[in-house]
């Protein structure tokens, strides 16, 4: 599929997070997943910039692997979604997973 498209899927896209052990203390490689995320974090919705920024720049590099995929999950949402997710601390999901992350934007 991304061949017709001409980019590697969005998973890939990072030369870093494709590793099974995403060494993120490599200098280069961190600076590589910064400015991916910091590009994800580009919103619609000027509050959500505001809150995705703060968030990756105090606590995204502090993330275990698991919590930065949940955080790579939570920016597919549509920014509505995300918004009230963040928004309503009583936010339930059908998915019933761990919501770690969401948790912690909802402090920032």
């Amino acid at each position: 599929n991304y061949e017709l498209c001409g980019r590697v899927p969005k998973r890939l896209e990072s030369s870093c997070s494709h590793r099974k052990n995403k060494n993120l203390n490599d200098k280069a490689c961190a600076v590589r997943e910064l400015k991916r995320i910091r590009w994800r974090c580009r919103r619609g919705l000027l509050e959500l910039d505001i809150l995705l920024n703060r968030f990756v720049e105090k606590y995204y590099l502090n993330l275990d692997e698991m919590q930065q995929t949940e955080f790579d999950s939570l920016l597919d949402m549509p920014d509505p979604l995300l918004w009230e997710a963040i928004a309503n601390s009583k936010s339930n999901f059908a998915d019933g997973g761990s919501h770690a992350v969401l948790e912690l934007l909802q402090t920032v």
